[in-house]
């Protein structure tokens, strides 16, 4: 039998591998261990916190945000915005080029959101109803105009994630099949970002490269180059910090890994708190969780306090919104309890009772410790009160392929859901509303005409105390049907090298592994 020892060695020996131990390198080089794929890199189709995070380094768009949730220029030197909030000009910085040298113009700009709308993929079902091929014209080289088609509050909000790729480039690898060169984006960065994709070994590991000429500028102190090293494996990430390796862990390791990286002289252990809620999604249109009694049973289940304090640390949570917009938070929601007897009562009323032990799926990342643990505690619990509990571990890629169908959705799912742009609408759309149906986000599969309509009238109002009371019933409307159970609001860690500085935590997905901002302090 091979011994831990000799698998920890293996380990460390192929993320050598991966990561070219040995081989010339710059001068600033960061390994950073995530546990899920890069499913791809094309601008128009990231939609997780992976690809975020490739996107945020690969590409620039015309707005970003700081720490606290400010939109900020950035291809944008500047921007108005019409009385009735439809019409949107943003005057482009000038020198700013892509990573083949070129100038970025008004041109590129027009070709993304076109690209993005055609595509239909990603981000585009933000738009939808609010942009369509033609709505963003060129005025000039450097002004480029947005004609929404409706009131759209959030729109500034998500001018950050209109990743601008280089249309020429771009149409110079495009052919009669794939006019927006699909195939071309999904293997190279054609983009402005402060990094260039180097290497990439799909479901491994990725390497991005320092721009020289990206138009922010560098210094002695910055990172030159990244390696991402994909693993689930917790022996793995303490061997690479053990080997002096590691530069960055992934938030998503178990507390012991935490643990042993921060005994280490040369490392330190960051925690600070999060808008990234985790959540059980349940299908509210397959069964059993189809049954609103069974959904509360469920929520009266969960053992909120067994998890938070000694598997997953995190903030109580008690809708599907942390009070990150406190405008807009409705603090008189009670925070859910865990009531085993409340819970069979829930199950006796449900239209499955009496038919035997109830089958119910619980769906999580395969490989992390943490879910794998959640997941047997809630097993645990509910095949007490008249459930027959079945874990599915999945492989993240798998996840959102099961998600795109309500049927091939399990009833349970783990799964975290952070801010992918600073507004309230980013917890309710994306998650709630039948057109985002069919990702990751939203495998409650709510469904709901009702909870379509606040939505709607919370996007399309100017008026911000109307638009705070909208979400403010909207919560309560969700924690009334229990669309899902509202487990915690994260409280991350990460492991760092004490070399590396400079992070700084944004409430947008995966934008504070911005490395342009961070800096390697020793010689």
């Amino acid at each position: 039998m091979q011994s831990l020892k000799s698998k920890v060695l293996g380990a460390v020996a192929a993320s050598a591998l991966l990561l070219g131990a040995g081989t010339a390198s710059a001068d600033n080089v960061i390994t950073v261990n995530a546990t899920q794929i890069f499913g791809t890199v094309d601008p128009a189709k990231i939609n997780d916190y992976t690809e975020y995070m490739a996107g945020v380094n690969l590409y620039e768009a015309l707005t970003t945000l700081d720490g606290s949730g400010a939109i900020q220029p950035l291809l944008a030197e500047s921007w108005t915005a019409s009385d009735d909030g439809l019409t949107w000009t943003f005057t482009l910085k000038e020198g700013a080029t892509f990573q083949d040298g070129s100038a970025i113009e008004a041109k590129d700009v027009v070709w993304t959101v076109d690209r993005l709308l055609s595509i239909n993929e990603g981000p585009a079902y933000l738009f939808e109803g609010i942009l369509s091929v033609g709505s963003v014209t060129e005025v000039d080289a450097r002004t480029v105009q947005f004609q929404l088609e409706k009131t759209y509050a959030p729109f500034l909000t998500t001018t950050p994630i209109l990743f601008v790729v280089n249309a020429d480039l771009a149409s110079e690898n495009a052919t009669d099949d794939d006019p927006w060169a699909q195939d071309y984006i999904a293997n190279n960065s054609i983009g402005a970002g402060a990094y260039m994709l180097d290497n990439w070994e799909r479901g491994a590991g990725m390497t991005i490269k320092a721009y020289e000429g990206y138009h922010l500028g560098w210094n002695d102190q910055s990172i030159d180059e990244v390696r991402f090293v994909i693993t689930n494996e917790e022996a793995t990430v303490k061997a690479l910090a053990a080997a002096g390796t590691l530069s960055m862990s992934a938030d998503s390791q178990a507390q012991e890994t935490f643990d042993s990286i921060g005994a280490l002289e040369d490392y330190r252990i960051e925690e600070y708190a999060t808008a990234v809620n985790f959540y059980f999604k349940l299908n509210n249109n397959r069964a059993p969780t189809d049954d609103l009694n069974i959904r509360k049973a469920i929520a009266y289940a969960t053992d909120y306090e067994t998890i938070r304090e000694l598997i997953l640390p995190g903030e109580p949570l008690s809708g599907p919104m942390a009070p990150i917009f406190a405008d807009a938070f409705a603090d008189d929601i009670p925070m859910p309890v865990f009531d085993l007897e409340k819970a069979k009562e829930y199950v006796d009323a449900s239209k499955y009772a009496g038919q035997g032990p109830i089958d119910v799926e619980i769906m999580y990342v395969a490989g992390l410790a943490f879910e794998e643990e959640i997941g047997l505690l809630m097993k645990s619990i509910l095949d007490t009160i008249g459930f027959n509990t079945i874990l599915k571990p999945e492989p993240w890629n798998r996840m959102t392929e099961l998600a795109g169908d309500v049927d091939s959705t399990p009833a349970i799912n783990q799964v975290f859901y952070g801010a992918t742009y600073p507004s309230p609408d980013t917890f309710f759309f994306p998650q709630y509303h039948s057109r985002a149906a069919g990702t990751w986000a939203s495998m409650e599969w709510v469904l709901s005409d009702e909870v379509d309509a606040m939505i709607d009238a919370a996007r399309a109002t100017a008026d911000v105390a109307e638009q705070n009371a909208i979400y403010k019933d909207l919560q309560r409307k969700l924690v009334e049907d229990q669309v899902g159970v509202f487990l915690l609001t994260q409280r991350s860690k990460q492991a760092f090298h004490n070399c590396l500085q400079g992070f700084t935590w944004v409430p947008m997905q995966s934008f504070e592994y911005n490395f342009h901002t961070m800096k390697w302090v020793c010689e």
